[in-house]
């Protein structure tokens, strides 16, 4: 997280009459801004909080607004969401301690909250997204966190209590019993107080935990952070609106098939060509992006190209989607029907395709894909019947079998009744 010129800066300073960062903005830019945190003392000397704590209730309460509030339940540590908008009797039945209520994009609503942003001019106003108001009652908190973006944390009303982590090894995983993304486990290196005025600056990616000491508001203001799956998938839409209708995937130059289903490699050099903004690596035979799982190189496997469409073009134009079973099959009763031989039928609403992988195969069902092998990828395309014994005997396959059956898309026959065993 931190930078070569970083490891030498402080990460607390005192704001200066002219400096309110405590150091140009240039210097901040350069030792700290996505690369450490910095807590500013004083950085709003002076300021008096732009909204009365009731107001801030009130606009939770209208509709437009958007809203939350969390309750810390700190003996069964528990936490609970309730999403506004609120009325009036939402609040009065909360708890007196150990709860939150935030508001988002107050700046737009309030001229006064709007006019906390000029000192963060030297930031491009684009990247600026709004600031969202936060009022706590002692306790309050909405848990040890991680945002993905950067972040200005002002105090405004009261004291809280903010505990960081810049360790780099800290642990990532969340809790899975609440609603809110919250760390299953924080370890701070850092705390401090905050007094009215004082800002605490946090990088995209630092664990924190702010707890409220009284009555309190902060303002945090939040930066525009869009993932690379948003700009790409935007992207995607402005280049289709371009595309007129009957620019389509085609195939003049088709040969026969062997009638068992496999999206092959002319197949997906057609798909290819269908995209032309799509680049490819003739020497590496990699699709190339921007970013990704391959630590942002511009380049990812080709796999990926064919696991996609497989999945897409076995999805497209269904009219209707087979229904899961509603139990599962138990041990016994899959082993029965092996046992048996008996009979399986694939649901004609289930598109099946298959690419290989290896030695093996990929085989995509109305856009789910499954790992197996390429003997039981071309049975499920290529016949719509067939007995259990047909089967091959590895256990890649049957548990491929058991999942189609489980999703709907493949059932056992009673023999000469078409009932599930």
């Amino acid at each position: 997280m931190t930078s070569p010129k970083a490891t030498s800066a402080s990460i607390e300073v005192r704001a200066g009459r002219s400096a309110p960062l405590g150091m140009p903005p240039a210097r901040f830019l350069r030792d700290y801004w996505q690369k450490r945190p910095l807590l500013v003392r004083g950085a709003f000397d002076g300021l008096r909080n732009p909204v009365a704590p009731e107001d801030l209730a009130g606009l939770a309460c209208e509709e437009l607004a958007l809203s939350r509030i969390v309750v810390h339940d700190p003996r069964r540590d528990r936490w609970t969401l309730r999403n506004g908008p609120f009325a009036e009797r939402d609040f009065a039945s909360l708890p007196k301690t150990h709860w939150t209520l935030l508001v988002q994009d107050v700046d737009k609503w309030d001229a006064d909250v709007a006019a906390l942003l000029p000192p963060f001019s030297f930031l491009p106003s684009w990247r600026v997204d709004d600031v969202m108001i936060s009022y706590a009652e002692d306790g309050g908190s909405v848990g040890a966190h991680v945002d993905q973006y950067d972040v200005f944390l002002l105090q405004g009303l009261g004291r809280r209590r903010w505990q960081i982590s810049v360790d780099p090894s800290a642990p990532a995983e969340l809790r899975d019993d609440a609603e809110l993304r919250l760390l299953r486990r924080f370890e701070p290196t850092h705390e401090w107080i905050l007094e009215p005025g004082d800002l605490l600056y946090l990088p995209p990616g630092v664990p924190h935990h702010g707890v409220a000491l009284g009555a309190c508001m902060t303002y945090s203001i939040g930066m525009r952070a869009p993932s690379q799956a948003e700009l790409l998938v935007d992207f995607a839409e402005t280049l289709a609106e371009g595309l007129p209708e009957n620019a389509r995937l085609s195939d003049p130059d088709l040969a026969p098939a062997r009638g068992d289903g496999e999206i092959d490699d002319a197949a997906i050099a057609r798909v290819t060509a269908a995209m032309p903004w799509l680049w490819i690596d003739a020497d590496s035979k990699k699709e190339k992006r921007t970013g990704g799982d391959d630590g942002g190189s511009g380049t990812v496997d080709a796999s990926l190209l064919r696991t996609w469409f497989g999945r897409f073009i076995t999805r497209y134009r269904s009219a209707q989607t087979a229904a899961p079973n509603p139990r599962a099959l138990s041990d016994a009763v899959f082993a029965r029907a092996i046992g048996r031989n008996a009979r399986v039928r694939r649901n004609p609403w289930s598109r099946c395709a298959w690419t290989r992988t290896g030695r093996g195969a990929r085989l995509f069902v109305a856009g789910e894909a499954h790992d197996c092998s390429i003997a039981f990828a071309r049975l499920i395309c290529a016949r719509a019947e067939f007995a259990c014994a047909d089967v091959p005997g590895t256990a890649v396959d049957r548990a491929a079998l058991r999942a189609l059956v489980d999703a709907g898309h493949l059932a056992f026959l009673r023999a000469g009744r078409g009932e599930r065993p």
